[in-house]
Formats: C-alpha cells, structure tokens, sequence
C-alpha cells in the first residue's frame, strides 16, 4: 500500500498514540497558542515604539514599552522552550510505545513469516522508521500548528494596522502557498524512494557482514564491493533528488519574500511621502518584520511537511508489519506443568509452500522414555518434525498428540518449555555463558548451572576460559568453537529441565574431543526423558530405542539398528554402507 501525504485513517491510528499522554499533547497546544502570540506581539507593539514614542520624543514612554517588549520576549522564549522540550518528549514517548508494540508483536510470529522476511528490513522498520514517527510530533504536526497559528494572528493584526499593505502581502501568499503544494508532492515520491533505498541498503549490509566468512572464503569481495556501490549509488540518487527539489523551493520562496517586501516598502514609501495618515513609518517598521514572521513559517511549513511526510510513510511500513496475520494461532488453555513423554504423529501432512509438501502423511509414535533417531537425506523432512512438535508452522492436516493430548490444547508458552532443542547451528547472544546457559531465566540460578555442568561433563571445559561462566562469547558466539557452542547449548538444554529432548544434528560437525564430552552430556540428559534425535552420526543412532527412516517426506523404514541393517536394498543399509561402513553391527 503506497503512503499518502495526508491519509486521514494513519493519521488518526497515530494520534492515538497520545491517549496516554493526554495532558502533555494539549499542553504543547497550549504552548503553541502562547508562543505564537506572543511572535505576533514583537511587530505591533514595536510599531507603537516608533510612532508614540520614538517619532514624538517620549522618552518616559519608551522605557516602559522597552520593559513591555522585554517582558513579551522573555514569555515568547518560554513558550518556545517548553513548546520543543513537551513536543519532542511526547514524540519520543509514543515511538517508545510503538516499538515496544511492534517488538511484541514481532515475537509472535511463526517461523514463517522469518523465512521470508529479510533480517534489514525488519531492523529499519524497527529503529529507524519508527524514529522517524518522532518527528511527526516533534518537527512535523505541532510546528506546523504553531507556525499556522503565528500567520493567523499576524494577519489579524495585519489587517488592525493596515488593510491596504495586508492586501499586498496576501496577494503574494496563493503563490507561494501553490509551489509548495507542487514541492510536497514531488518530496512525497522523493521521500518514499529514499526509505525504500534505506531498507534495501540496510538489508544488503546486514546479510553481508553476517556472512562475512563466507564472502572472504569464496573470494566475492569485488562482486560484493561492486554490489554495494551499486546499491548505494541508487541511494544516493534517491537523496539527491530530495536535495533538488529543496534547492528549487526555497529559493524560489525567498524571492517571492522578497519581491513582496519590495513592493511594500515603494507603496507604503509614497504613501508617507504624500502624507497618508493610515501609513506611518512605524507600520513600515512592523511589516518588515511582518513579512518574514508570515512568509517564513509557510516556507518552513513546507520543510516541516517534509517531516511529516516521511514520519507518514515511515507509520506506514511499521504498521503493515503491526497489521501482518502472522501469529502462531494460541487457542491451548491447557498449562503443561510436565510431560510423561508419549509422542504421536497421526497422518501428519505440511508444506511450507502451498501445493509443495514436505510432509506426506507421517503417522509414528515415541514411548515415554525412549530415544528415537530420525535419519534420512537432506530435505527427507527430519528438521519439519520437530518444528511442527513445537509448534513453529501450523500443519495442513492431522493431529500431533502429547500424553494423548493434542498439542494444540497446550498452552504455546508451556509446550515450548516441556520441549529442548539443541540445533547443529547454535545460536548464542553477545552475553556471558551464563546469560547464554540460562537466558536470563531468574529461575535458574548460578549454583544450579554448575552443578548441571558437573554433572554432564562440561564444567571443567567452561572454567578454562579466563572468567570461567561470566566469559563474553561475543555475538554469535564467534569466541567459541562449534564444538564449543554445542557444548553450551547441551548445558542450556539440561538446565531447563525438559520432559522432551530434541537434539537436531547436535553432533554433525564438531572436533573429536568435543564429540566425547558431547557423548557423555547425551547420556545424562537424555536418561529419564524422551528424546528424538536427528543425526548423522552413528554413535547416538546405535543406542536409540528405535530408528526412524525417512525419504521424501514419507517413513520407509522403521526398526533398530540391528533390524535395518541387515534389510538388503533397504534405505538405512545403503545409508550404513555409504557412510558408516566402519561401525560394526550389533
């Protein structure tokens, strides 16, 4: 949907916003009314300065009009000062609010709207689209307002003091009043542009400097470096078009500005030069001032809606993320305090592209207490199990039961903490290992992490590092080995004390002596509670209770180690045979 300048319906979504800062957003009016008031004073009562007391010589006169336009001036910047400071305050409170609702809301969604969704674009519409919904109340809406009132009341005095040099001013003003709704409609395409080019941008960076690794390994710097510039020139364009059309306004305003001026300064000469007792030279005096309090503010109005426009546009990114049907549906009211452990697919179809699926029909079931292993090629559909157990995709059709309860009874919140997962690519935060052991779960407590790691094998390893469980593993955990960060997410997944483990090819690319303290974690982790495990490696597929044999998103197979490898032709003996020819049966 392409933003409007002035779409009403976004606007009111926006203004809703200030609900719960009611006081303050009257208070910036209010404010607004004194300082433009107080704007408009200046000119008159400086008029009355030349032609009461100056021209006739009242020197008693003038000192106290001198205190007069001090005390005015002194009220004006007040006015000013609050004006900004409630202005900006409440902008930043409401973007405050918005983000905090956008981030929520973001939470939420399932991992399907994350496949698809480029990681820079959603960092843009997150910090600095909603930045830029500040600025609608603290450079766009409320000086607009002041700046509208200002030229109200000028022209009310205006026309108190002399109708017929208001006339000439007013003539001036349809002018420029027509170019600058010709600027703000080529500022509005202009601006939309630049915030495309900033997300496209933004996303290209994000990905590059993640996969950093890969860009410097296959030698595709230049290709990249070529890439940016690339994007980057179409940025700049974007920008410069915005540079152009302020350059062609404004210049064009200060004309007209001036060219009135001019002309008001020859009539309102021989005015007073033939003796015109309704044009005097204090009047002269306030119009100069006049012309510039009035031409001024509807230039800035212009450049203020400007501001407008982008915080418009920028609402209107953040609020298609606010409004995208993404969530996991949560109808669950059932609290899962603990799981006996009994899992069952029954004739489980999903695809993660409509017409294209993954699944076709899957029907297994784990025993409580048993250890599974799922094996199979790439793209068999092993991953999309455990997704579809924790509920990350919805499925098309089916049922998956726990305890012989359809997950979906469960609320997501208690599901999920039943269920552990620890993923071949471990993700860690830039924390402590700590931090990244218990994720700042209060629940879990320091001594409670030790001694789980003294009891898996792992605590030793996590005391070498030189500050032991308070070692920053920077982001990603780029200070630690894979095998490491296995080791990390084994201990993370024990402290949560799950009654279901899932160990997604936990063991596929790690070094000898991390696979043995890995090995041993296994064992106690997975003693007393069901666990499924997707694995290439066969030295956790010998002990498992059962093998699950999948191909094209169906079971070809199903049996121990023992059963299948002695089924000639079968997939798991063709498997054994191509890669694990080196372990004997058993």
């Amino acid at each position: 949907m392409k933003a409007k300048a002035f779409d009403i319906n976004l606007f009111k979504r926006i203004i809703k916003y200030t609900k719960p800062y009611t006081f303050r957003f009257r208070g910036v009016i209010w404010f607004a009314v004194l300082l433009s008031l107080f704007a408009a004073l200046r000119p008159l009562f400086l008029q009355i300065t030349v032609d009461t007391f100056i021209k006739p010589g009242n020197k008693s006169g003038l000192l106290l009009y001198a205190v007069i336009m001090g005390f005015a001036l002194l009220m004006e910047g007040l006015s000013q000062y609050y004006f900004v400071l409630w202005a900006n305050w409440l902008g930043q409170d409401i973007v405050k609010d918005i983000r905090t609702k956008l981030f929520q809301h973001m939470l939420s969604f399932r991992m399907k709207y994350f496949d698809t969704a480029p990681v820079g674009q959603l960092v843009t519409r997150s910090v600095s689209d909603i930045e830029q919904i500040a600025r609608i109340f603290s450079q766009g809406l409320f000086m607009i307002m002041s700046d509208i009132m200002k030229m109200f009341v000028c022209l009310l005095i205006m026309f108190y003091m002399n109708w017929h040099l208001t006339l000439i001013v007013i003539l001036a003003m349809p002018i420029l009043v027509y170019i600058t709704r010709i600027f703000q409609r080529k500022m509005q395409v202009a601006f939309e542009e630049v915030r495309n080019q900033v997300a496209n941008l933004n996303t290209f960076v994000q990905e590059r400097v993640t996969g950093m690794k890969i860009v410097q390994l296959f030698n595709r710097e230049k290709i990249e470096f070529e890439k940016f510039k690339e994007i980057n020139q179409k940025h700049n364009v974007a920008w410069i078009k915005t540079i152009l059309y302020n350059s062609i306004f404004f210049p064009i305003a200060d004309i007209i500005s001036s060219i009135t001026l001019g002309v008001i300064v020859i009539y309102g000469g021989f005015q007073i030069l033939n003796g015109n007792p309704f044009t005097t030279i204090g009047q002269m005096t306030a119009y100069t001032m006049f012309i510039g309090m009035l031409f001024n503010p509807l230039r800035q109005i212009a450049d203020k809606f400007n501001e407008m426009q982008m915080g418009m546009i920028a609402a209107n990114r953040v609020f298609d993320i606010l409004d995208t049907n993404e969530e996991i549906q949560q109808t669950g009211t059932v609290v899962a305090n603990h799981f006996a452990g009994n899992i069952i697919f029954d004739k489980v179809h999903f695809s993660y592209i409509k017409d294209e699926e993954v699944l076709k029909g899957i029907s297994l079931e784990v025993k409580a207490g048993q250890t599974i292993a799922i094996v199979g090629a790439t793209g068999a559909g092993k991953s999309t199990i455990i997704n579809l157990l924790n509920r990350f995709y919805e499925i098309n059709s089916g049922a998956i039961y726990v305890d012989n309860q359809n997950i979906d009874i469960f609320t997501l919140d208690s599901l999920r903490t039943q269920i552990a997962v620890v993923l071949q690519d471990v993700f860690l935060f830039a924390d402590t290992i700590l931090n990244n052991i218990t994720l700042n779960n209060s629940a879990i407590t320091r001594e409670t992490v030790v001694l789980a790691a003294q009891k898996i094998g792992v605590h030793e390893f996590i005391m070498n590092f030189p500050e032991g469980y308070d070692y920053n593993v920077k982001e990603r955990g780029v200070m630690l080995s894979s095998g490491q960060r296995q080791l990390i997410a084994f201990l993370r997944a024990y402290v949560s004390n799950p009654s279901i483990l899932i160990l997604d090819e936990a063991t596929s690319s790690i070094d000898t002596y991390s696979e043995e303290l890995i090995q041993k974690a296994t064992e106690t982790i997975t003693q007393g509670r069901t666990s499924i495990v997707i694995a290439h490696r066969l030295a956790t597929i010998l002990k498992a209770d059962k093998i699950i044999v999948m191909d094209k998103g169906q079971i070809v197979e199903a049996g121990t180690h023992a059963e299948l490898v002695i089924q000639k032709n079968g997939f798991y003996k063709k498997l054994y045979d191509s890669q694990f020819t080196n372990i004997p049966i058993t």
